[in-house]
């Protein structure tokens, strides 16, 4: 039996964007996409603000979601440009919501849209009945560890919601790669090493990061021990 994760989700405030920024921010979430999923067809943005991704690799699906979140909220710092090109004194408050369906699929066709089955069903259905706070939601087959992965998850949306852009452009360059070092990132972004291990701490990531591996290796239980 081959599981997947599927992932559905919507950028907000997508539409408040100047149209070169929404066509730049499209191409380059859609690069950044196809860098996690196996083939490029696998994870395609339509209606310009949704987006879906079909995953094989479940044990990296949270992470890489974060990855996501982390992306969005960090594109928020760029400010916004009224019509005459002049600068605006507000930016558009960018972010995610996203709904991770786990279970196998039935169908693949020419692209993740194309296709069908449980994961697609679970991640589509959850999606539509998120709570507009809600940042992240993971279902799969199980009501009672979905229970569990619920608690977990409203408990990592309510420190995600902290996040500045500049503690999320950490988060989603410590998540890149998993070898990645304070040292490696703080070379990267031009920052000293107390600095990036300071903006972990604000961030609370060590107790995202214990929910993160906590449900993934009930997720590893579930569907492959």
């Amino acid at each position: 039996m081959k599981i997947y994760a599927v992932v559905t989700g919507d950028i907000k405030n997508f539409t408040k964007l100047p149209g070169d920024r929404r066509g730049k921010l499209v191409v380059e979430t859609e690069m950044l996409m196809r860098k996690m999923v196996k083939h490029p067809k696998d994870a395609q943005v339509f209606r310009g603000d949704s987006y879906q991704l079909l995953m094989e690799d479940v044990t990296q699906v949270l992470k890489k979601c974060i990855r996501l979140i982390c992306w969005f909220k960090l594109n928020s710092d760029r400010l916004s440009l009224g019509e005459n090109g002049t600068k605006k004194d507000s930016r558009v408050h960018l972010g995610t919501r996203l709904s991770i369906g786990i279970g196998e699929i039935a169908y693949e066709g020419k692209n993740v849209l194309d296709s069908d089955g449980e994961a697609f069903h679970l991640s589509g259905r959850n999606f539509d009945i998120l709570n507009k706070d809600e940042i992240i939601r993971l279902t799969t087959f199980d009501e009672q560890r979905n229970e569990v992965y619920e608690m977990i998850l409203i408990f990592i949306n309510s420190i995600m919601k902290t996040w500045t852009p500049s503690q999320a452009e950490t988060i989603f360059e410590l998540l890149e790669k998993d070898d990645n070092t304070q040292h490696k990132i703080a070379k990267k972004l031009k920052m000293t090493q107390p600095a990036i291990a300071s903006s972990l701490r604000a961030a609370r990531w060590k107790e995202v990061e214990k929910g993160i591996n906590y449900i993934t290796k009930e997720l590893e239980k579930q569907y492959f021990l």
